[in-house]
């Protein structure tokens, strides 16, 4: 017995097939999230040296360019082979790394520790302050009782949670120094995975060419390689201009806070510096709780550090950072506060971090799928046109 097959029935099964097998494994997945989550934390803990080490070699290849392209190439340096290029780049970049540890271990980290110590054993005396400039401001203002009720309700939930923070704080700073030292093997087996990432980098981009050149056409891998150097360049030039940046906001920032006297110097410099890292909040994310801490201490040296601030980051936005990152994003101001917004809810600061450069890689290949679809109509693809 013959049977007909018709081909659009046929194509419709193995559509519902297919959705169907997807929706069992996804049920399945969802049914077993939580040995799903321990068997991905096991693998995580299993290829955590070479996580770190792929980490610190990815961020150790800036300072191996910059020695390859900028210092190796001056005089005689240029006549070395590149195997003996790369050996002595290698060499002068962990040794430019281990000389920056060793400056912030033996100068940055005593005077931050200090810092941190003193804000601590102040906060009783801040506390205390605090409760005078709210009596003072409430006999000043007349407040009603009502509102008066409120804010002191307020204050002492504020003044709890302090207490809290300060009492959790260095436990907290103990057990963080207690992981550290147990993760070290893990840091020094990441430091010898980096040195072979870093000498056979350009072995590494072959095979991976070659696999993917192997799993698809040629066309779709030319595009996939096309895709991929383009997430490297945007990664390279974010990640590495945004480090810079915040290294040179955390000097310039010490300088004058030291140059105008301000409390915890260091500790506010190195605040401002890390969280500048983050685009759009970080400046905010610094600020705030820095003026905080300098307001219990003087209120006008307050006001200074707000309007120092405020001129330094000004400067860095219309000037620094934009002569060290260019336009590597080429999206709007909106685009850049939606994507620290999604991924920072979703990965917290690290998301915040490397939302904004994954989210423009997103948004590019949205672009060119749909500046091609419009060129097959032949329709512009300015979007000016359509205003």
């Amino acid at each position: 017995m013959k049977i007909n097959w018709n081909r659009n029935y046929t194509t419709i099964s193995v559509y519902s097939f297919i959705v169907i097998c997807c929706s069992i494994i996804f049920y399945l997945i969802i049914s077993r999230i939580s040995s799903l989550r321990v068997h991905v934390s096991n693998a995580v803990s299993v290829l955590q040296p070479f996580i770190i080490g792929l980490t610190i070699g990815y961020l150790l290849n800036f300072i191996l360019k910059f020695y390859e392209k900028k210092v190796l190439t001056l005089g005689t340096l240029n006549k070395l082979k590149q195997k003996n290029k790369r050996r002595i780049g290698i060499l002068l970049t962990y040794v430019t790394t281990l000389l920056m540890l060793y400056l912030f271990m033996n100068f940055i980290l005593p005077q931050l520790s200090a810092s941190i110590v003193g804000l601590i054993n102040n906060i009783p005396y801040y506390i205390d302050k605090g409760d005078e400039l709210l009596n003072n401001l409430v006999s000043r203002l007349n407040i009603r009782e009502e509102y008066l009720d409120f804010a002191v309700e307020k204050w002492n939930e504020f003044v709890n949670y302090i207490n809290n923070v300060s009492d959790d704080l260095v436990p907290m700073l103990g057990n963080l120094f207690k992981t550290a030292i147990s993760g070290i093997w893990n840091i020094i087996l990441g430091l010898i995975i980096s040195i072979y990432v870093l000498i056979d980098k350009e072995r590494f981009f072959a095979l991976g060419k070659k696999i993917v050149y192997s799993l698809f056409s040629k066309t779709g891998a030319m595009e996939i390689l096309k895709l991929f150097y383009r997430s490297n360049n945007i990664f390279n030039r974010f990640i590495g201009g945004k480090i810079l940046d915040a290294f040179i906001i955390g000097i310039i920032t010490f300088i004058v806070l030291t140059i105008f006297k301000m409390p915890y110097a260091v500790l506010i410099s190195f605040t401002v510096g890390i969280t500048n890292v983050i685009p759009f909040f970080g400046p905010f994310l610094g600020a705030i709780p820095s003026f905080i801490i300098i307001f219990f201490v003087s209120p006008i040296k307050a006001l200074w550090f707000l309007l120092i601030i405020l001129i330094i980051q000004q400067t860095d936005a219309n000037l620094i950072e934009p002569k060290i990152l260019g336009d590597s994003l080429g999206i709007s101001a909106f685009w850049i506060l939606f994507s620290i917004l999604v991924m920072g809810k979703a990965f917290g600061i690290v998301g915040m971090i490397i939302g904004v450069p994954l989210f423009t890689i997103i948004y590019s290949i949205i672009k060119d799928i749909i500046e091609e679809r419009l060129k097959k109509k032949d329709m512009p693809t300015e979007t000016s046109h359509y205003l």
